[in-house]
């Protein structure tokens, strides 16, 4: 996934205009051939412009694009093609860019279908392996399913023993243990031991094959952003043809009703919103903050709510070691030191807990021999001759029966293994998801910008999550969800007219950052999925750049509202010169780039670096 979109490839209508606008200073009364040459260009890029603003109106969408081509036409009548061309420039330029931005629309549900596993192991006999397309997978088929590979069907585990990473799919930290009987769902990964799988749904019913669909449908059913020129022009626009009547009754002149269309033509409203949301990425972009497009720092303007995922965004997203409890007289950094030696080289994800908390007390590695390790339940080795077993309690009583029992602390965490030595029971390690240190400050933040609604969905455990809704003063809060679950909600939330703003990291919420009025990844712990089906992609762990986000979004909008007014309350003040005969439409034309050039400054602000936005 390339977080940075790609340059914006501009039609060949709009490189031609470009330069026919480069040429604007070769009138066409210059030369026969350039005459000849403008109406050429005229009506050639002009009426796929036309065309298109019909098929725009045919869809409800002509408030912008009405008086720009109602002004080609009339240019095209009147033999004015010079004003025309200029019009001609500012439409097609525009209809590139949001071109661009519809482009991306399908490339979340391409990376999902892509990252999909396309090849399953079918167990056609007792030590016969056949490499078969998923498709061809029925209910009862017996998968292997190996080491590092995605679980390609739904189905239960009948032989194997290991450890399964569902953070994709449920969100849990932690992985599962896959023992006979463990249910595994499509999109799982599968870390250390071989699994045997008795399939329960094809690849097209299982639960991966839903999280595209969902994806696809949430992408195709996302409510359109009214964007601010819009909004703008449902009054500008009557206003314009209105002054056009007048102008023709009080003259009649026809020339007088293309000098009001062109100095009306809305370029500050195709303009001024567009460069001030070319400022205002460019402006968070250099706070790592990626948006994709105009309309989603549009709509970071008006966010009123916003809903968080669990692990990955507000936790760290991997276990981490959280207590080292002794059983006796050995200390925390000795136990350390055997758990981490033993567990050097494993597969197992909680051994790189352990080698990393070893690390920063900065515990030596001691030399290990005769390393064993159990898939999924833990591992076993002998450390400077003593025998050192790390895992689960039946791993470690079965391994060394004669250990006895010690009680622990009480204090609940989402995972422990002992450790026993020589027989003897020496401690035990906890594990836990822990919450990311900026993220109390903020979700202050945001409530600071007056965005006082925020709502946790997470797949974890229910009870993981009211504890961390707890801890930062969530008002909402859900656990337990599934993709399909974590959509509904927030199409709930938007239903309750809540315009959402939805900040997730992994694969499960992909279908809820489709949906959401502004979808916002973390690229650097969620897969390519996410940030391909999110608005807005945060480039670093900092979840400051949230609100940052928001903040940016209001106030390029405050600029861009500001461009609009200065710019159409001109080009208010030039149609009434233009009606009453003051202004001819080659003038207007002039006047209109020049008004367009103040709109443009302004608007530029949104991009200053000493505009600093506070978060």
């Amino acid at each position: 996934m390339s977080a940075v979109p790609a340059v914006v490839r501009l039609p060949a209508a709009t490189l031609l205009a470009l330069v026919l606008g480069a040429l604007g200073l070769l009138h066409p009364a210059t030369s026969p051939y350039v005459d000849l040459f403008w109406h050429i260009a005229l009506y050639g890029f002009g009426i796929p412009v036309l065309w298109d603003t019909v098929r725009g109106i045919l869809h409800g969408r002509w408030a912008t694009d009405l008086v720009a081509a109602l002004a080609i036409l009339t240019a095209m009548f009147l033999d004015q093609p010079f004003a025309g061309l200029i019009i001609v420039l500012m439409q097609s330029g525009g209809a590139a860019l949001e071109a661009h931005a519809v482009s991306r629309a399908t490339a979340a549900v391409r990376l999902l279908e892509a990252e999909a596993p396309q090849i399953a192991h079918r167990i056609a006999a007792p030590g016969v392996v056949d490499d078969v397309s998923v498709d061809r997978v029925v209910v009862g088929d017996r998968l292997l399913v190996r080491p590092g590979e995605m679980v390609p069907c739904d189905g239960t585990v009948v032989a194997g023993h290991s450890s399964v990473d569902t953070a994709r799919v449920t969100g849990e930290p932690l992985p599962l243990t896959a023992t006979l009987g463990t249910s595994l769902q499509s999109g799982m990964v599968n870390l250390s031991g071989p699994l045997t799988l008795s399939v329960t749904a094809p690849a097209r019913e299982s639960l991966y094959a839903r999280v595209v669909e969902l994806v696809r449908h949430a992408q195709a059913s996302k409510a359109p952003v009214q964007r601010v020129a819009d909004r703008f022009a449902i009054w500008f626009t009557p206003l314009t043809l209105g002054v056009c009547v007048l102008a023709w009754f009080a003259s009649g002149e026809a020339l007088r009703v293309l000098a009001v269309l062109v100095v009306a033509t809305p370029c500050p409203m195709l303009l001024a919103t567009p460069v001030a949301i070319l400022g205002g990425v460019n402006r968070a972009a250099r706070d790592q903050i990626i948006i994709r497009h105009g309309g989603a720092l549009e709509s970071l303007a008006r966010v009123n709510t916003v809903v968080f995922d669990k692990t990955g965004t507000l936790t760290v997203g991997r276990p981490e070691v959280v207590m080292v409890e002794s059983a006796g007289a050995v200390n925390e950094n000795q136990i350390l030191s055997w758990a981490s030696a033993v567990e050097h080289g494993a597969s197992h994800p909680l051994a790189r807990s352990i080698e990393r908390a070893a690390s920063e007390r900065q515990i030596p590695l001691l030399p290990t021999t005769a390393t064993e390790e159990f898939p999924g339940r833990g591992v076993r080795g002998t450390v400077e001759g003593r025998r050192v077993v790390v895992g689960s309690t039946s791993l470690v009583r079965e391994l060394e029966p004669g250990i006895g029992h010690v009680s622990f602390s009480p204090v609940r965490h989402d995972l422990s293994a002992l450790v026993a030595v020589d027989g003897r029971l020496v401690g035990r390690i906890s594990f836990s998801d822990r919450i990311r240190p900026d993220a109390a400050a903020a979700l202050q933040s945001l409530r600071s910008l007056g965005i006082d609604r925020t709502v946790l969905l997470s797949g974890d455990d229910p009870d993981n999550v009211s504890a961390l809704a707890a801890e930062l003063h969530f008002g909402e809060a859900h656990g337990g969800l599934l993709p399909d679950e974590k959509l509904a909600a927030v199409a709930a939330l938007e239903q309750d007219k809540a315009v959402v703003l939805m900040v997730g990291d992994g694969t499960n919420d992909a279908p809820a950052l489709s949906f959401a009025t502004v979808g916002m990844a973390l690229a650097s712990h969620g897969g390519g999925i996410s940030a391909e089906s999110a608005d807005v992609v945060l480039l670093g762990d900092q979840l400051n750049r949230v609100p940052q986000a928001v903040a940016i979004g209001r106030r390029t909008l405050r600029i861009a509202h500001q461009s609009l007014w200065w710019g159409l309350g001109l080009s208010g003040v030039a149609m009434i010169f233009a009606a009453a005969g003051g202004i001819t439409p080659a003038v207007g034309a002039v006047l209109q780039e020049g008004i367009d050039v103040a709109v443009i400054a302004n608007a530029l602000r949104t991009a200053w670096p000493g505009s600093r936005v506070s978060s």
